[in-house]
């Protein structure tokens, strides 16, 4: 069985709405959890719980606050973030859920923790909802600034992540830019997406953000700078568009009306559109399991972080990731990229000459036809 330990103390509603929502979880998940954090204000929250069966409480003095810097984070050796790392990282525990400072979770995580082995770095993934299964989009905010190796690698992570837990079969990889022709982007998208092209992913090339949500692509690869102004714009937009909509049907006797046939629907529409059923964001590339959570997290929103650590465990997607990137270093070791890129040209250039062919030989039809 699982076992999770989850910062009681992180996010912005700690620890209340952190133990509601891992008291559902022990309840409804089938894992075993460990509450990190200040031993009375969390066993009082359980108290008004009732408590629940696989649940225990771990000390931790120290609190992380969601204005910290991750520098003043690490300085704190009580944390209940560290705490939780350090059980980790002594194999107490198969995975950590935060939903506080996620710059310190990064910080903690990559201190305690370390990288998987052939992971340049982790990045912050994120599933955002689509007209399809879910489009997973990384990094979205861990790496501000990135080499063309780096968006390669998140590119095999998120296709891993998507194949695994979202169960999508090939998923097509794709890199934003600021347009779908080969001559858009800039000199990281450029090269990233010719490092792409020679990896084992189903890489499809550029995408917008348009095609975010209208399942062209499966797994969109971005540096955090830019993944997490495209988080930030979509909470604002689902934000602005709730507002406009609640005051639309607050209008008169008659949109009260229709709010109240068309509740239903609109439910169904906002449990599709609310963060929470996708729970939080896994920190990919890690030695271990860490899953960010909104800091705005109410119970449901908790559990389904905890939901999401349970899977990324079952589904061994740190194994799957150290094998395949352990195959593409050995196999670029091997062959080299410019043979590799070699490889592609001549196979387009082949291509190509069969396009050729089939005109001609459609041409020929044509005169034959006609003599």
């Amino acid at each position: 069985m699982p076992q999770i330990a989850v910062d009681a103390m992180g996010g912005d509603r700690a620890p209340r709405m952190v133990v509601e929502g891992a008291v559902l979880a022990a309840r409804e998940l089938g894992v075993e959890i460990v509450l990190v954090g200040q031993k009375e204000a969390v066993e009082r929250e359980l108290a008004r719980q009732g408590g629940a069966p696989r649940l225990k409480v771990v000390p931790a003095a120290e609190i992380i606050a969601m204005h910290e810097s991750p520098s003043s984070a690490l300085r704190k050796k009580n944390s209940s973030m560290k705490v939780a790392f350090e059980m980790m990282k002594r194999g107490e525990v198969d995975a950590v859920v935060s939903a506080g400072n996620s710059g310190a979770m990064m910080a903690t995580g990559m201190f305690v923790m370390g990288t998987l082995a052939q992971v340049a770095r982790p990045a912050i993934l994120i599933v955002v909802p689509s007209l399809k299964n879910g489009t997973v989009i990384i990094d979205a905010g861990a790496n501000v600034d990135c080499k063309p190796r780096h968006l390669a690698q998140f590119g095999l992570m998120g296709s891993i992540y998507a194949e695994r837990i979202l169960s999508i079969h090939n998923p097509r990889v794709g890199v934003l830019s600021n347009g779908e022709e080969e001559s858009k982007g800039n000199e990281l998208t450029r090269a990233a997406s010719e490092q792409l092209s020679a990896s084992p992913v189903n890489y499809i090339g550029y995408v917008e953000g348009r095609d975010i949500f209208n399942g062209k692509v499966d797994v969109i690869v971005c540096d955090g700078f830019t993944g997490n102004i495209a988080l930030k714009t979509m909470e604002g937009v689902a934000s602005f568009a709730g507002e406009v909509f609640k005051g639309a049907f607050q209008k008169n006797l008659a949109s009260r009306v229709g709010y109240l046939m068309s509740r239903n629907a609109l439910r169904e529409a906002y449990r599709r559109l609310d963060y929470a059923e996708y729970g939080g964001a896994p920190l990919i590339g890690l030695e271990g399991v860490a899953i960010i959570a909104h800091g705005g997290s109410d119970p449901r929103a908790m559990k389904n972080a905890i939901r999401a650590a349970r899977d990324e465990i079952q589904q061994d997607v740190n194994r799957h990731i150290t094998e395949i990137l352990g195959d593409v270093e050995a196999g670029a070791q091997k062959e080299g990229l410019p043979h590799r890129i070699w490889q592609r040209l001549k196979s387009k250039i082949e291509s190509l000459g069969d396009e050729a062919e089939s005109v001609d030989e459609r041409e020929d039809q044509k005169r034959g036809g006609q003599g």
